[in-house]
C-alpha cells in the first residue's frame, strides 16, 4: 500500500494522513471549493478539487472520488467518519475497482447499518437487547398495542437512523400516534427511509461503547470501553475512557459481547459496539458503528495504540499485532468535541471568522484540529472544529488538565462548546461519576453557564484590581 486517498475533510483527514506519513504511505486529499485553503489540503502530498461546497456536490460523490483515486493510482481509500464511511455501496464500488476500502466489507456495513438487521444478526449470540419490536412498523394501531404490552415510556427509533434523528420518547399512550407520525416523517426526510421500530425506553441510561478491531485471519480484540453519556440532542460532546462505573467483571462481559457482535457479521477493521447500561448495571446492545469513531483518541491514549495504523495494517491483509491479553488500561483520558456552536443559544451553529485561534499545548494535551486562525467556518458541514483530549494517571488528573487546557484554548470571532466543557468538568455530578445521558437536561442551562461565566469574570476583575494596587505600592518607593 503506497498511496491512500482520504475521502474526508477537517481534523479526521489530517489524523489519518499523520499515521499514513508515519508509515511511509503517500496521501491524497480531496476538497470542495469551500475547503480550498483548509489545512488538510496543505497537509496531503497531493490534493484534488472534487466539487462545489455542498457535500452532495463534493464529499458524497463516491463515483467521482473513485475516478480520482484511479487516475492517481491510489491503492486504498480511508473514509474517515461521516460522509461515505458507512455507505455500503461506496465500499462495494471500491472493491469492484480494485481499491482497498479501509473499513469493513460492504456486507457488514449493510447489516449493521440497519438497526433491525443488526438485531437479527446478533440474536443467535445471546446478547442482551432492550425489549422491543423485531421488525419495522407498518400498522400503527397494532404497534400501539405492542407498545402498551412493552410498557411506557417507549422509544420510537428510525431503523436507518443516527445522530438522534427519527427518535422520539413517548411517555404515555395518548401521545403514541402523533409521535409515531413525527418519527416516520423525520426518518423519511433524514434518511429516505421511513421504517421505524419501538423498544422499551431505559430510564437513566449510561451510553457505553466498546472499541473492537478485527483482522481477516479470524482474530478479534476489544480495546475496552468509552463513556459517552454527556450528550446534547442525542449527540456526544464529552467522552472518556475508561468509564467511572464499570467493574473489571462487567468490562469483560461487555467486551466479550462486543466481540460476538463483530463475529455475527464477519467484521473487518475498526468498529464500535454501543450499549446502554441501566441503573442496575444491566447492559443492552444498541447498535454497531462500522467505522472509526470521533472519540477514538481516548482509547488510543489508555491503550497506547494507534487505531488508524491498525486499520491500515488489517486492510493490507496483515494479522493483528496485538492479542487480548496484551491490552491493558493505563491511566485515564477525556475528550471534548470543540464545536462552532453557541452553548448560550441552545447549541445553535455559530458561523463566522476565526479572528483568533490558538491551541493549548503541553504534556498530555492533544488537539486533533482541522482549522487555522483567519479561516471562515463553512456552513455546509458538521460544525466541529477540533477535539481537545487530555490524559492523566487518574480520572481527576485528566479532568483538571482539561479545565486548564480549555482556559488556554483561545478562540475569538465565533462561539464554541469550550465553556460548556468547563461547565461539565467542574460539575459535581460529572466529577463524582454519578451521571447519565440526561446530564444536560438535568443540570445544564444557558443561565447556569452565564452565571458561572459572570462569576469568573468578577473574580478575574478582583484579581486584576488587587494586582494593580500591589503594583502601585511597589512604584511608590520612598525618597
Amino acid at each position: 500500500m503506497k498511496k491512500i486517498l482520504i475521502a474526508n475533510r477537517g481534523e479526521i483527514a489530517i489524523r489519518v494522513m499523520q499515521t499514513a506519513k508515519k508509515m511511509g504511505i503517500k496521501t491524497v486529499a480531496v476538497y470542495s471549493t469551500a475547503d480550498r485553503n483548509a489545512p488538510h489540503v496543505k497537509f496531503a502530498d497531493e490534493a484534488v478539487l472534487i466539487g462545489e461546497a455542498p457535500s452532495n456536490q463534493s464529499y458524497l460523490l463516491g463515483d467521482k472520488i473513485i475516478e480520482v483515486a484511479k487516475s492517481l493510482h491510489v491503492d486504498a481509500i480511508h473514509p474517515g467518519y461521516g460522509f461515505l464511511s458507512e455507505n455500503a455501496d461506496f465500499a462495494e464500488a471500491c472493491e469492484k475497482n480494485n481499491i482497498i476500502f479501509i473499513g469493513p466489507k460492504s456486507k457488514a456495513i449493510k447489516i449493521m447499518g440497519s438497526k433491525l438487521a443488526a438485531k437479527e444478526a446478533v440474536k443467535a449470540y445471546n446478547i442482551p437487547m432492550v425489549p422491543g419490536t423485531d421488525e419495522a412498523i407498518t400498522d400503527i394501531p397494532e404497534a400501539k398495542k405492542l407498545a402498551t404490552q412493552i410498557g411506557f415510556p417507549i422509544l420510537i427509533k428510525a431503523s436507518a437512523g443516527g445522530g438522534g434523528k427519527g427518535m422520539r420518547v413517548v411517555e404515555k399512550e395518548a401521545d403514541f400516534t402523533s409521535q409515531m407520525d413525527r418519527a416516520i416523517s423525520e426518518a423519511v426526510n433524514a434518511f429516505g427511509d421511513g421504517s421505524v421500530f419501538i423498544e422499551k425506553y431505559v430510564t437513566s441510561p449510561r451510553h457505553i461503547e466498546i472499541q473492537i478491531m478485527a483482522d481477516a485471519h479470524g482474530n478479534v480484540v476489544h480495546l475496552f470501553e468509552r463513556e459517552c453519556s454527556v450528550q446534547r440532542r442525542h449527540q456526544k460532546v464529552v467522552e472518556e475512557a475508561p468509564s467511572a462505573v464499570l467493574t473489571p467483571e462487567l468490562r469483560e462481559q461487555m467486551g466479550e459481547a462486543a466481540i460476538k457482535v463483530a463475529k455475527s457479521c464477519d467484521y473487518l477493521g475498526a468498529g464500535t459496539v454501543e450499549f446502554l447500561l441501566d441503573n442496575d448495571k444491566n447492559f443492552y446492545f444498541l447498535e454497531m458503528n462500522t467505522r472509526l469513531q470521533v472519540e477514538h483518541p481516548v482509547t488510543e491514549l489508555i491503550t497506547g495504540t494507534d487505531l488508524v495504523e491498525l486499520q491500515i495494517r488489517v486492510a493490507r491483509g496483515e494479522a493483528l499485532p496485538i492479542k487480548q491479553e496484551d491490552l491493558k488500561i493505563k491511566g485515564h483520558a477525556l475528550e471534548l468535541r470543540v464545536y462552532a456552536e453557541d452553548p448560550l443559544n441552545d447549541f445553535l451553529p455559530s458561523v463566522g471568522n476565526l479572528e483568533v485561534y490558538k491551541l493549548p499545548v503541553g504534556d498530555n494535551i492533544r488537539v486533533d484540529n482541522g482549522f487555522e486562525q483567519g479561516m471562515d467556518i463553512p456552513i455546509y458541514y458538521d460544525p466541529m472544529l477540533a477535539k481537545l483530549i487530555t490524559y492523566g494517571k487518574t480520572r481527576e488528573e485528566a479532568i483538571e488538565l482539561m479545565i486548564k487546557a480549555i482556559q488556554d484554548y483561545q478562540v475569538e470571532g465565533i462561539q464554541t462548546t469550550l465553556p460548556f466543557g468547563s461547565f461539565v468538568c467542574e460539575h459535581d455530578a460529572f466529577r463524582s461519576g454519578n451521571f447519565d445521558t440526561h446530564f444536560v437536561k438535568k443540570y445544564y442551562s444557558a443561565e447556569s453557564l452565564k452565571s458561572k461565566q459572570d462569576e469568573e469574570a468578577k473574580i478575574a476583575a478582583l484579581i486584576a484590581v488587587k494586582q494593580y494596587i500591589e503594583d502601585q505600592k511597589l512604584l511608590r518607593v520612598p525618597n
